[in-house]
């Protein structure tokens, strides 16, 4: 030990001073790494994700609801539910929302939309050719072949909760179930009481609180990615159910089309972040213990209707 100290010291000697400077100063550089760095938002990890992490948003699966204020565009979901998203497709190629309204709007719930003469002879509107009069209830898929997105949090309306195809979805794994959840801005079919009585021709819009006792009770066709302001500001109907009394107050509708249809030019550009990627787990887990100068204590805990689906103009 003594030669192994008498040789420690003879190389000091003959260090330049630089050097010496290094060991000296290589404690304290030790120490700045050992402090807590800060963390980062949800916002600045979204704000850093690679090309890869974002995919494109579908034309052929895209509606442009155009309202006088702006438009709105939704994300439709066909692998919930293909059958109304066939039928959506066909009335909106052949313009059957075109200068209808917004018919009803219900407080901390839903805006719906369609012909509110759908049940009256002879006012109704006709719907485009190829458009199915009858299909079935579509509440729930088979989550066979599916990539499910899981979330660890406890749900108080199903076993498991996370994201399919982009949606926020629940999942039974005893029954092999799968259903989109009724967070905000998700759109699903109106029905009347026989589950297999919705076409798609009349829809609404989560505009309130979650009203997750829906999910797997009505069809869920997709949700709105860019526009919900247009939609939450409406104007509420009266209690108690926000249906309009007088057709002047009902919102109208300038148009709805398939972003396929309208020429590539007049095109809202947008890229979804992949639920399956690094930065969305990353943001997520962010969200779900946020540590800033606001937040005292880490919830360790996220509702699955409080994760945002990041949406971004394509670059």
């Amino acid at each position: 030990m003594l030669g192994a100290f008498a040789e420690d010291a003879a190389m000091r000697r003959t260090l330049p001073a630089f050097a010496l400077a290094a060991l000296i100063a290589a404690p304290a550089i030790a120490a700045d790494a050992a402090k807590p760095q800060p963390r980062k938002s949800a916002q600045d990890i979204i704000d850093a994700a690679p090309a890869s992490d974002w995919r494109d948003l579908d034309p052929a699966n895209t509606l442009y609801m155009e309202l006088p204020g702006g438009r709105v565009v939704i994300e439709l979901a066909p692998g919930f539910a293909p059958e109304h998203v066939a039928n959506i497709r066909t009335m909106a190629k052949g313009g059957f929302w075109d200068g209808l309204n917004i018919y009803r709007s219900q407080d901390n719930f839903v805006v719906q939309f369609g012909d509110p003469d759908g049940d009256e002879a002879g006012k109704a509107k006709p719907y485009p050719e190829g458009t199915k009069t009858h299909l079935p209830a579509e509440f729930t898929r088979s989550d066979k072949g599916v990539r499910f997105d899981r979330l660890p949090d406890v749900d108080g309306w199903a076993p498991q909760i996370g994201f399919a195809d982009g949606m926020p979805a629940a999942r039974d794994p005893k029954t092999g179930k799968l259903w989109m959840t009724h967070c905000y801005g998700v759109v699903g079919a109106g029905r009347s009481n026989p589950p297999d009585s919705s076409i798609g021709a009349e829809l609404y819009v989560v505009i309130g609180q979650a009203p997750r006792a829906l999910d797997h009770q009505l069809t869920v066709v997709g949700r709105v990615v860019k526009g919900m302001e247009l939609l939450s500001v409406i104007p509420r109907g009266p209690a108690p159910m926000g249906f309009y009394e007088k057709p002047e107050q009902r919102a109208p509708i300038v148009s709805i089309k398939l972003a396929s249809e309208v020429p590539e030019a007049q095109r809202t550009p947008l890229q979804l972040l992949r639920t399956d990627s690094r930065a969305f787990v990353d943001a997520t887990e962010a969200r779900r213990n946020r540590v800033d100068d606001f937040y005292t204590q880490p919830a360790g805990h996220i509702d699955l209707c409080n994760v945002p689906l990041p949406v971004r103009e394509a670059k």
